[in-house]
């Protein structure tokens, strides 16, 4: 072990999913030893924790057979099972000390409230990122949302510098605002791209080549956004104040209901926030069509 891994406490880590391996392979990198990957006993959990444990050194145990002696541990499982996987786990080690940690950008700590009681402090530390199959970000940069136990929070806030993000305090009360925040910065922005491959099936262009001739516009648009702010980077007819083009949008789509729908709900909303002009007259135009 070298002496930069042996100043950092050990880490275990619960799961072995997209954020898991992410998170695994950034803590490695950043000179941290993690000890176990603790999974279901299922043969895909199995799998995927026995290849994560072999990538990033470590050993994959499953929950019933755990013994955990890390200092740290990660719970990255689903949402409704953070409590469940946190109260099968009282058992595994003396929690007296310990650091039990989650990654729920919906829910607070109180998740991990089993492992409180026994002792240990505990905090949920999400990161502002996406995670899917087939693509590992780097934490570098990344926001992470911090509540918690006083020594727990201390403890996620220096990780998560080590890492080389950017930790920030939120409230109990904010985390379920924090993570509809997210959605609309990740999820929700690829269902408007999906929706957006739709309506170019409309001017009879399929939906792969649609995406490539989108990108150009998308990085230009991220661009800006992230140099001017959104005020600056606002275009188009609305923009404009051109309601005689927003109407002929409106009655292309109504051979697509469901698109149609959400022109609707993203135009008032950019009538309401961004720079635009002819507001009554677009205002009158899109209630008509609700």
């Amino acid at each position: 072990m070298s002496a930069k891994q042996s100043t950092k406490p050990l880490i275990t880590i619960v799961g072995a999913g997209n954020l898991a391996s992410a998170l695994a392979a950034a803590l490695r990198g950043a000179g941290y030893r993690i000890d176990q990957i603790v999974s279901r006993e299922s043969a895909v959990s199995l799998r995927r924790s026995r290849r994560l444990a072999g990538e990033v050194g470590a050993a994959a145990v499953v929950a019933a057979r755990a013994r955990i002696r890390a200092e740290i541990v990660w719970f990255c499982v689903p949402d409704g099972a953070i409590a469940h996987a946190a109260a099968s786990l009282t058992g595994v080690a003396d929690w007296q000390g310990k650091i039990a940690l989650h990654s729920s950008g919906a829910l607070t700590s109180d998740e991990l409230a089993a492992l409180r009681k026994r002792g240990a402090a505990v905090a949920s530390v999400h990161p502002l990122m996406t995670f899917v199959r087939g693509s590992r970000p780097s934490l570098v940069g990344v926001s992470f949302a911090i509540e918690g136990d006083p020594k727990a929070v201390r403890t996620a806030r220096a990780i998560v510098l080590r890492l080389g993000g950017q930790p920030f305090a939120i409230g109990k009360r904010q985390k379920e605002a924090y993570h509809a925040w997210g959605m609309f910065a990740s999820p929700l922005l690829t269902a408007l791209l999906a929706a957006g491959e739709r309506v170019a099936g409309a001017a009879g262009i399929n939906r792969k080549s649609a995406r490539e001739k989108m990108l150009p516009i998308l990085g230009q648009t991220l661009s800006n956004y992230a140099r001017l702010g959104a005020a600056a980077s606002f275009s188009g007819p609305i923009a404009r104040g051109d309601a005689a083009t927003v109407g002929k949008h409106l009655k292309v789509l109504l051979e697509v209901p469901e698109l149609r729908e959400i022109y609707v709900a993203l135009a008032r909303a950019a009538v309401g926030d961004l720079p635009a002009k002819n507001r009554s007259a677009l205002r009158r135009l899109l209630s008509r069509a609700e």
